[in-house]
């Protein structure tokens, strides 16, 4: 008999050291005594280290599936879970695919201890609820009783999601310690040792409170992913019972309420704003901060609307706010707005002169991290987006429209028009009047090539000139819609060289 002796329950190394001498040396799994910590007596002791293998060029074969089942399999408190590893690895030498079979009796075990490990490893994400240390600046520790031993196998987790906290987290057996730079384990402790309690738990329980919908309750679906076990543990738990016992009340009152008379699309995209007697600018404004037409606004900011002279004879027509607009709330002040004024100031134009709007009024993003990345626009947002942009058309009454970019053009003309042709050819927008297309500023900063970059640039400057030129003018675009062979096209420059 040998005695494979591992150094704690979740000695993953040190299993899979054994592992491989023990195949090596051609030992069958029922010759193979698992023990964790000390030997028992000295004869044991001596048994501990694994033989010299008996033949050098063998290499037992396990697939990297294989090996990360183990490890989770290895967290489970089941004490024949070594047995089982070893029998099934001892196996895959000879079936390979021994993982497949679903039906065998070894892997219906393996399967059903990677399961209970990985739900108790959600659980502990979901659960663990941090409490601040009085009189310790940024220091949080968590209270929490796992099913299995999975502390080090889901530290990392808390060590990404909170990097920037100094955390404990402490479970009957073994403890997680993060310091902004290192994570370090310890033995258990007692729920003794954690906070009672902090000052944000009356904020959650608020929030918590806020978003309960009755109508939606199913107490069944709610214990599967809350288990009871784990209330005692949760600041919302003393919630939950009164929650439940009123939710047929609130339920009912809700369906007595009057219904709340839905948005719809057509309402908006194709109405003609109805605006009142001496509405100006800054009531618009007002009223669109509370918009809520499209599925976006709620993850914005604000409301970012247009700026501008009420008598401008000029109107810019971008895509939508940037990061820096959403918090500011105004257009065109971030990296984009840069370019574009520097560039509104070698054609002899400023913010004064214009009145500069976005096609669509609040900033649509994907978060990643502590960054928003920006996300075009859907057709529907900027169909929906429409009704403010004609309602600043009908107060502006601009004697010409400079649309930057396809999103502003497909506002504009109520279809999608590629922006070299809506620039050389003009195009009609949906109040009739007549618009002028050019590229967005931040399609400029996108390119990687300075050279074509500075001829995008030049493209901009000459489009705002020749608006500037038209809205003085006041002249029609009818036989001005051809570029001039001195203009710079920007697509020439992507173009090679005969």
């Amino acid at each position: 008999m040998r005695i494979a002796r591992l150094d704690s329950e979740t000695d993953f190394e040190g299993w899979r050291g054994h592992a491989r001498a023990l195949l090596c040396d051609g030992v069958p799994p029922e010759g193979v005594t698992w023990q964790v910590g000390a030997a028992q007596d000295s004869l044991f002791a001596i048994l501990d280290a694994p033989a010299p293998p008996r033949d050098p060029a063998y290499r037992p074969r396990v697939s990297k599936r294989f090996l990360a089942d183990a490890k989770l399999a290895l967290c489970h408190r089941d004490a024949t879970r070594f047995d089982l590893l070893y029998r099934l690895i001892h196996r895959l030498q000879d079936t390979p695919d021994l993982l497949s079979n679903a039906l065998d009796d070894d892997v219906i075990r393996l399967n059903a201890m990677i399961k209970a490990v990985s739900r108790d490893r959600h659980k502990m994400r979901a659960f663990v609820r941090f409490r601040a240390v009085k009189g310790v600046a940024d220091t949080f520790v968590a209270w929490f009783e796992p099913e299995h031993r999975i502390v080090e196998e889901n530290a990392p987790f808390f060590v990404r999601r909170f990097a920037n906290m100094n955390w404990s987290i402490l479970t009957p057996e073994r403890s997680a310690h993060y310091n902004r730079a290192a994570l370090h384990f310890g033995p258990g402790t007692s729920q003794a040792e954690a906070p009672d309690g902090d000052a944000l738990e009356d904020l959650w329980r608020a929030y918590y409170g806020a978003i309960f919908n009755p109508a939606r309750l199913k107490v069944k679906a709610m214990s599967a992913e809350m288990p009871k076990k784990y209330w005692k543990n949760l600041p919302e738990a003393d919630l939950i019972a009164p929650l439940i016992a009123d939710a047929q009340k609130a339920e009912a009152g809700m369906v007595a309420a009057a219904p709340t008379s839905p948005k719809h699309l057509a309402d908006y995209a194709f109405a003609e704003p109805t605006l009142r007697p001496g509405d100006t600018l800054a009531a618009l404004r007002r009223e669109a901060a509370g918009c809520a037409l499209c599925d976006h606004a709620c993850h914005a900011t604000q409301t970012v609307f247009g700026e501008g002279p009420l008598d401008a004879r000029l109107m810019v027509v971008g895509e939508q706010p940037g990061d820096r607009e959403d918090i500011e709330g105004r257009p065109f002040i971030g990296p984009a707005g840069a370019l574009f004024e520097a560039a509104l100031a070698e054609a002899g134009l400023s913010r004064d002169d214009l009145y500069l709007t976005n096609a669509v009024k609040h900033f649509r993003f994907t978060p990643k991290g502590k960054t928003r990345l920006h996300q075009s626009p859907k057709i529907g947002h900027i169909d929906q987006c429409r009704w403010w942009l004609k309602a600043e058309r009908t107060l502006i009454k601009p004697r010409v429209t400079l649309a930057m970019g396809a999103t502003a053009i497909r506002a504009l003309a109520g279809r999608a028009i590629p922006v070299g042709e809506a620039r050389d050819t003009g195009f009609d927008c949906f109040d009739g009047r007549a618009g002028l297309a050019t590229l967005h500023p931040a399609s400029i900063l996108r390119q990687a090539d300075e050279t074509v970059a500075a001829t995008m640039r030049e493209t901009l400057v000459a489009d705002l000139k020749r608006a500037r030129m038209m809205a003085m003018q006041d002249q029609s675009l009818s036989g001005q819609n051809t570029p001039s062979p001195d203009r710079p096209h920007w697509n020439h420059a992507l173009q090679p060289s005969s």
